[in-house]
């Protein structure tokens, strides 16, 4: 049976031509249906969208909280590590105090002397971190900070285990028990009674009295050396060297490297010598300096 069929007049009110245009039901029915169903299609394509858009934020925010978490334990280790030097800069500071006897000394040494000891220090400054940097500006910015402290741990380091050696080096005891018998400086030769310069001390002892080294160092001489008799003479580095004459005998040999307080020889009257005394002098850069500007204590 075929479709009822409808017929739809077209006027042109100006020419008054009509036109027909016959449909079937079926294709009005069909027409329609596409009408109805297009709204709820749209609807449709729209939801599938959004639960892409939905999908894709929800990934890229599981993305964005893994990079967080990242950053922020990468963050704390940075920051941990950086403490961690600043606490071992403190410690070495701490530990860079040297007690006031030999601070005293090192402070009466020559300035010349006392530069060998101080190193260059890092002048480079702590990077400022601003709040509109990127995470990987972040993470350049505390490496450069860690790599400051560190650098300047080396300078402090480096500068405390100078001063260390410098106080090691400074001759600051008495090198041996006895009482001061001559002074440094303008005397009267006590064999010609004429005007001399004497540059040490005498320290008189009983024949036999140990002789100790005043600063660590290398021995360089123990031998009979003119009027000084039996000597010896300690290199303490840093231009600063000792020498000990009129000694009985000797208790260090050339090349052993001795500390502070290590007995080197013995008081004697051998060379240039009215009685038993131990002759002491410190040289700075080849030349005399009073040992009373640096001896602190027996």
């Amino acid at each position: 049976m075929r479709s009822p069929r409808y017929t739809v007049l077209i006027a042109n009110r100006s020419t008054g031509a009509v036109r027909r245009l016959t449909v079937s039901r079926r294709l009005v029915f069909g027409a329609g249906a596409i009408l109805l169903a297009l709204p709820v299609l749209i609807g449709l394509g729209a939801a599938g969208a959004v639960q892409n858009e939905v999908t894709t934020l929800t990934a890229t925010n599981e993305m964005l909280r893994t990079e967080n978490d990242s950053y922020r334990d990468a963050t704390g280790e940075l920051a941990n590590q950086i403490s961690a030097l600043q606490s071992a800069l403190s410690d070495l500071t701490d530990q860079a105090e040297l007690d006031p006897e030999t601070k005293a000394a090192i402070a009466r040494l020559p300035a010349v002397i006392r530069s060998r000891a101080v190193g260059g220090g890092s002048s480079a400054s702590a990077p400022i971190v601003r709040a509109d940097e990127t995470p990987e500006s972040t993470f350049g910015i505390l490496r450069g900070l860690l790599g400051v402290i560190e650098t300047r741990l080396a300078s402090v380091r480096t500068d405390i285990e100078n001063k260390a050696a410098l106080a090691r080096a400074t001759p600051s005891i008495w090198p041996v028990t006895g009482w001061l018998s001559s002074s440094f400086g303008e005397r009267r030769d006590p064999f010609t009674g004429e005007p001399d310069f004497h540059p040490g001390l005498d320290i008189s002892a009983n024949r036999g009295t140990p002789v100790r080294a005043t600063a660590d160092g290398v021995v360089t001489q123990a031998a009979y050396n003119g009027s000084y008799g039996n000597s010896v003479m300690i290199d303490h580095g840093f231009g600063i060297s000792t020498r000990f004459g009129h000694l009985s005998g000797f208790a260090a040999r050339v090349g052993q490297r001795v500390h502070r307080g290590d007995v080197i020889g013995y008081v004697g009257a051998t060379g240039r010598a009215t009685s038993s005394h131990l002759h002491y002098e410190i040289l700075v850069m080849g030349r005399p300096f009073n040992p009373m500007r640096l001896l602190t204590r027996p």
